[in-house]
Protein backbone atom coordinates (compact mmCIF):
# COMPACT_ATOMS: atom_id res chain seq x y z
CA UNK A 1 0.00 0.00 0.00
CA UNK A 2 1.06 3.60 -0.50
CA UNK A 3 2.00 5.27 2.77
CA UNK A 4 1.36 9.02 2.49
CA UNK A 5 3.48 11.02 4.92
CA UNK A 6 0.41 12.99 6.00
CA UNK A 7 -3.35 12.78 5.72
CA UNK A 8 -3.70 16.57 5.99
CA UNK A 9 -4.24 18.22 2.60
CA UNK A 10 -2.17 21.30 1.75
CA UNK A 11 -3.77 24.76 2.03
CA UNK A 12 -4.36 24.83 -1.73
CA UNK A 13 -6.78 21.86 -1.56
CA UNK A 14 -10.15 21.25 0.01
CA UNK A 15 -12.01 18.03 0.73
CA UNK A 16 -15.56 17.63 -0.51
CA UNK A 17 -17.98 15.19 -2.09
CA UNK A 18 -17.97 15.24 -5.89
CA UNK A 19 -21.56 14.74 -6.99
CA UNK A 20 -21.91 12.58 -10.12
CA UNK A 21 -24.60 10.66 -11.96
CA UNK A 22 -23.28 7.51 -10.24
CA UNK A 23 -23.22 8.84 -6.70
CA UNK A 24 -20.98 11.01 -4.56
CA UNK A 25 -17.23 10.48 -4.36
CA UNK A 26 -14.90 11.87 -1.69
CA UNK A 27 -12.20 14.01 -3.29
CA UNK A 28 -9.34 16.36 -2.54
CA UNK A 29 -9.66 19.25 -4.97
CA UNK A 30 -6.82 21.70 -5.62
CA UNK A 31 -7.65 24.56 -8.02
CA UNK A 32 -4.90 25.99 -10.23
CA UNK A 33 -2.83 28.72 -8.58
CA UNK A 34 -1.81 30.21 -11.95
CA UNK A 35 -3.50 30.40 -15.35
CA UNK A 36 -5.56 27.25 -15.81
CA UNK A 37 -3.71 24.76 -18.03
CA UNK A 38 -5.87 21.68 -17.54
CA UNK A 39 -7.55 19.32 -15.10
CA UNK A 40 -6.06 16.15 -13.64
CA UNK A 41 -8.06 13.27 -12.14
CA UNK A 42 -5.98 10.96 -9.94
CA UNK A 43 -7.07 7.38 -9.10
CA UNK A 44 -5.43 5.52 -6.17
CA UNK A 45 -4.31 1.92 -6.05
CA UNK A 46 -5.32 -1.19 -4.14
CA UNK A 47 -5.92 -0.45 -0.41
CA UNK A 48 -5.10 3.22 -1.19
CA UNK A 49 -7.03 6.47 -1.13
CA UNK A 50 -7.04 10.03 -2.39
CA UNK A 51 -4.49 10.90 0.32
CA UNK A 52 -1.83 8.95 -1.59
CA UNK A 53 -1.57 11.98 -3.89
CA UNK A 54 -1.43 14.70 -1.22
CA UNK A 55 2.22 15.52 -1.96
CA UNK A 56 1.39 16.04 -5.66
CA UNK A 57 -1.45 18.51 -5.12
CA UNK A 58 0.57 21.64 -4.41
CA UNK A 59 3.15 21.33 -7.22
CA UNK A 60 0.49 20.42 -9.80
CA UNK A 61 -1.74 23.26 -8.63
CA UNK A 62 1.22 25.65 -8.80
CA UNK A 63 1.84 24.54 -12.39
CA UNK A 64 -1.69 25.59 -13.36
CA UNK A 65 -3.59 22.31 -13.14
CA UNK A 66 -6.78 21.73 -11.23
CA UNK A 67 -5.93 18.48 -9.47
CA UNK A 68 -8.60 16.16 -8.09
CA UNK A 69 -7.72 12.94 -6.25
CA UNK A 70 -10.60 10.60 -5.55
CA UNK A 71 -11.63 7.72 -3.30
CA UNK A 72 -13.23 5.13 -5.55
CA UNK A 73 -16.40 3.30 -4.69
CA UNK A 74 -15.93 1.50 -1.35
CA UNK A 75 -12.55 3.14 -0.69
CA UNK A 76 -12.03 5.07 2.55
CA UNK A 77 -14.46 8.03 2.57
CA UNK A 78 -16.58 7.04 -0.43
CA UNK A 79 -19.59 4.88 0.33
CA UNK A 80 -19.86 1.36 -1.00
CA UNK A 81 -21.85 -1.81 -0.53
CA UNK A 82 -21.06 -5.31 0.67
CA UNK A 83 -21.89 -6.79 -2.76
CA UNK A 84 -18.79 -7.74 -4.72
CA UNK A 85 -20.73 -7.38 -7.97
CA UNK A 86 -20.77 -3.63 -7.40
CA UNK A 87 -16.97 -3.52 -7.83
CA UNK A 88 -16.44 -5.14 -11.21
CA UNK A 89 -13.88 -3.34 -13.34
CA UNK A 90 -16.58 -2.16 -15.74
CA UNK A 91 -18.59 -0.62 -12.89
CA UNK A 92 -15.51 1.12 -11.50
CA UNK A 93 -14.57 2.38 -14.98
CA UNK A 94 -18.06 3.85 -15.41
CA UNK A 95 -17.56 5.63 -12.09
CA UNK A 96 -14.41 7.24 -13.52
CA UNK A 97 -16.29 8.45 -16.60
CA UNK A 98 -18.94 9.97 -14.31
CA UNK A 99 -16.24 11.66 -12.22
CA UNK A 100 -14.65 13.15 -15.32
CA UNK A 101 -18.03 14.45 -16.49
CA UNK A 102 -18.71 16.01 -13.07
CA UNK A 103 -15.50 18.04 -13.11
CA UNK A 104 -17.32 20.56 -15.33
CA UNK A 105 -14.37 21.17 -17.62
CA UNK A 106 -14.69 23.69 -20.39
CA UNK A 107 -14.70 21.16 -23.19
CA UNK A 108 -14.66 17.44 -23.89
CA UNK A 109 -11.25 15.83 -23.99
CA UNK A 110 -9.62 18.05 -21.38
CA UNK A 111 -9.01 15.74 -18.40
CA UNK A 112 -5.56 14.27 -17.78
CA UNK A 113 -6.29 10.86 -16.22
CA UNK A 114 -3.70 9.38 -13.85
CA UNK A 115 -4.04 5.93 -12.27
CA UNK A 116 -1.65 4.39 -9.74
CA UNK A 117 -1.34 0.58 -9.73
CA UNK A 118 -4.91 -0.81 -9.58
CA UNK A 119 -6.07 2.72 -10.38
CA UNK A 120 -4.12 2.51 -13.63
CA UNK A 121 -5.96 -0.61 -14.71
CA UNK A 122 -9.30 0.98 -13.85
CA UNK A 123 -8.22 4.11 -15.76
CA UNK A 124 -7.30 1.97 -18.76
CA UNK A 125 -10.72 0.30 -18.64
CA UNK A 126 -12.42 3.72 -18.53
CA UNK A 127 -10.47 4.90 -21.58
CA UNK A 128 -11.37 1.71 -23.44
CA UNK A 129 -15.04 2.36 -22.69
CA UNK A 130 -14.89 6.01 -23.77
CA UNK A 131 -11.72 8.01 -24.38
CA UNK A 132 -13.51 11.22 -25.33
CA UNK A 133 -13.37 12.94 -21.89
CA UNK A 134 -9.60 12.61 -21.67
CA UNK A 135 -6.60 14.56 -22.93
CA UNK A 136 -4.08 11.93 -21.80
CA UNK A 137 -3.60 8.81 -19.71
CA UNK A 138 -0.75 8.23 -17.25
CA UNK A 139 -0.24 4.68 -16.00
CA UNK A 140 1.74 5.04 -12.77
CA UNK A 141 3.37 1.80 -11.62
CA UNK A 142 0.58 -0.08 -13.39
CA UNK A 143 1.37 -2.98 -15.67
CA UNK A 144 -0.01 -4.66 -18.78
CA UNK A 145 -1.78 -7.58 -17.11
CA UNK A 146 -1.95 -9.41 -13.76
CA UNK A 147 0.48 -8.62 -10.95
CA UNK A 148 3.63 -10.68 -10.35
CA UNK A 149 3.13 -14.18 -8.95
CA UNK A 150 4.36 -13.27 -5.46
CA UNK A 151 1.85 -10.42 -5.35
CA UNK A 152 -0.92 -12.73 -6.52
CA UNK A 153 -0.20 -14.93 -3.50
CA UNK A 154 -0.33 -11.93 -1.17
CA UNK A 155 -3.65 -10.81 -2.63
CA UNK A 156 -5.08 -14.31 -2.20
CA UNK A 157 -3.95 -14.45 1.43
CA UNK A 158 -5.54 -11.07 2.09
CA UNK A 159 -8.80 -12.04 0.38
CA UNK A 160 -8.99 -15.30 2.32
CA UNK A 161 -8.45 -13.39 5.57
CA UNK A 162 -11.08 -10.79 4.68
CA UNK A 163 -13.62 -13.56 4.11
CA UNK A 164 -13.34 -14.77 7.72
CA UNK A 165 -11.86 -12.00 9.90
CA UNK A 166 -12.87 -8.46 10.78
CA UNK A 167 -11.05 -5.52 9.21
CA UNK A 168 -9.44 -4.78 12.59
CA UNK A 169 -8.18 -8.36 12.93
CA UNK A 170 -6.76 -8.32 9.42
CA UNK A 171 -5.01 -5.02 10.12
CA UNK A 172 -3.29 -6.43 13.20
CA UNK A 173 -2.20 -9.52 11.25
CA UNK A 174 -0.74 -7.36 8.47
CA UNK A 175 1.15 -5.17 10.94
CA UNK A 176 2.68 -8.27 12.52
CA UNK A 177 4.10 -9.25 9.13
CA UNK A 178 5.55 -5.82 8.35
CA UNK A 179 9.31 -5.32 8.53
CA UNK A 180 10.40 -3.54 11.74
CA UNK A 181 11.37 -0.34 9.92
CA UNK A 182 7.74 0.17 8.82
CA UNK A 183 6.36 0.03 12.34
CA UNK A 184 7.10 3.67 13.07
CA UNK A 185 5.81 5.06 9.78
CA UNK A 186 2.23 3.78 9.69
CA UNK A 187 0.38 5.83 12.23
CA UNK A 188 -3.20 5.77 13.36
CA UNK A 189 -4.36 7.51 10.17
CA UNK A 190 -3.43 4.48 8.05
CA UNK A 191 -5.36 2.23 10.42
CA UNK A 192 -8.43 4.48 10.25
CA UNK A 193 -8.25 4.42 6.45
CA UNK A 194 -8.00 0.64 6.39
CA UNK A 195 -10.99 0.20 8.69
CA UNK A 196 -13.20 2.30 6.39
CA UNK A 197 -12.49 0.27 3.26
CA UNK A 198 -15.23 -2.15 2.25
CA UNK A 199 -14.03 -5.77 2.41
CA UNK A 200 -16.11 -6.58 -0.69
CA UNK A 201 -14.23 -3.89 -2.61
CA UNK A 202 -10.86 -5.28 -1.56
CA UNK A 203 -11.80 -8.85 -2.42
CA UNK A 204 -13.27 -7.93 -5.82
CA UNK A 205 -10.42 -5.63 -6.87
CA UNK A 206 -7.82 -8.06 -5.53
CA UNK A 207 -9.31 -10.69 -7.84
CA UNK A 208 -8.97 -8.23 -10.72
CA UNK A 209 -5.28 -7.64 -9.96
CA UNK A 210 -4.62 -11.38 -9.96
CA UNK A 211 -6.49 -12.12 -13.20
CA UNK A 212 -6.27 -8.97 -15.35
CA UNK A 213 -5.66 -9.86 -19.03
CA UNK A 214 -3.18 -8.06 -21.25
CA UNK A 215 -5.12 -5.21 -22.91
CA UNK A 216 -2.15 -3.27 -24.24
CA UNK A 217 -3.06 -3.84 -27.88
CA UNK A 218 -6.57 -2.50 -27.23
CA UNK A 219 -5.16 0.62 -25.58
CA UNK A 220 -2.60 1.12 -28.34
CA UNK A 221 -5.48 1.32 -30.82
CA UNK A 222 -6.96 4.33 -28.98
CA UNK A 223 -5.85 7.74 -30.21
CA UNK A 224 -4.82 9.07 -26.81
CA UNK A 225 -1.37 10.10 -25.56
CA UNK A 226 -0.11 7.67 -22.92
CA UNK A 227 2.59 8.10 -20.29
CA UNK A 228 4.09 5.09 -18.47
CA UNK A 229 5.61 6.32 -15.21
CA UNK A 230 7.22 4.21 -12.49
CA UNK A 231 9.97 4.07 -9.93
CA UNK A 232 13.28 2.47 -10.76
CA UNK A 233 12.30 -0.66 -8.78
CA UNK A 234 8.93 -2.37 -8.53
CA UNK A 235 7.97 -5.76 -7.08
CA UNK A 236 4.37 -5.58 -8.30
CA UNK A 237 5.17 -5.33 -12.02
CA UNK A 238 8.88 -5.66 -12.90
CA UNK A 239 10.28 -2.45 -14.38
CA UNK A 240 11.47 -4.15 -17.62
CA UNK A 241 7.87 -5.28 -18.14
CA UNK A 242 6.74 -1.65 -17.81
CA UNK A 243 9.46 -0.62 -20.29
CA UNK A 244 8.15 -3.17 -22.78
CA UNK A 245 4.55 -2.03 -22.25
CA UNK A 246 5.58 1.55 -23.00
CA UNK A 247 7.28 0.39 -26.20
CA UNK A 248 4.16 -1.50 -27.29
CA UNK A 249 2.03 1.57 -26.61
CA UNK A 250 4.40 4.04 -28.23
CA UNK A 251 4.10 5.83 -24.89
CA UNK A 252 6.17 8.46 -23.17
CA UNK A 253 8.29 6.69 -20.51
CA UNK A 254 9.55 8.04 -17.17
CA UNK A 255 11.49 6.26 -14.44
CA UNK A 256 11.69 8.18 -11.16
CA UNK A 257 15.10 7.70 -9.56
CA UNK A 258 15.02 6.58 -5.94
CA UNK A 259 11.35 5.53 -6.11
CA UNK A 260 9.74 2.10 -5.92
CA UNK A 261 6.08 1.13 -6.43
CA UNK A 262 4.72 4.48 -5.18
CA UNK A 263 6.66 7.35 -6.78
CA UNK A 264 3.76 9.59 -5.75
CA UNK A 265 4.85 9.21 -2.11
CA UNK A 266 8.50 8.17 -2.54
CA UNK A 267 9.55 11.11 -4.76
CA UNK A 268 6.56 13.43 -5.14
CA UNK A 269 8.37 16.52 -6.45
CA UNK A 270 10.08 14.56 -9.23
CA UNK A 271 6.83 12.74 -10.01
CA UNK A 272 4.87 15.99 -10.26
CA UNK A 273 7.55 17.48 -12.51
CA UNK A 274 7.38 14.43 -14.80
CA UNK A 275 3.59 14.70 -15.04
CA UNK A 276 3.70 18.40 -15.87
CA UNK A 277 6.46 17.88 -18.45
CA UNK A 278 4.38 15.21 -20.19
CA UNK A 279 1.19 17.27 -20.16
CA UNK A 280 2.95 20.37 -21.46
CA UNK A 281 4.56 18.34 -24.26
CA UNK A 282 1.06 17.76 -25.65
Amino acid sequence: MSRPHTFTPPPCAHAHQLRTTRGDFAVLDAPPRTAHRGTALLLPGYTGSKEDFIALLEPLSAAGYRTVSVDGRGQYETEGTDRQGQYTQVELARDVLAQAAALDTAREGSVHLVGHSLGGQIARAAVLLDASPFRSLTLMSSGPAQVAEAQQLKVKMLSDALATLSMAEVWEAMRALDPPEDATTDGEALRRRWLRHRPAQLIATGRQLATEPDRVAELAAVALPVHVLSGERDDTWPVPLLDEMARRLGAHRTRIAGAEHSPNTDRPEQTAAALVSFWESL
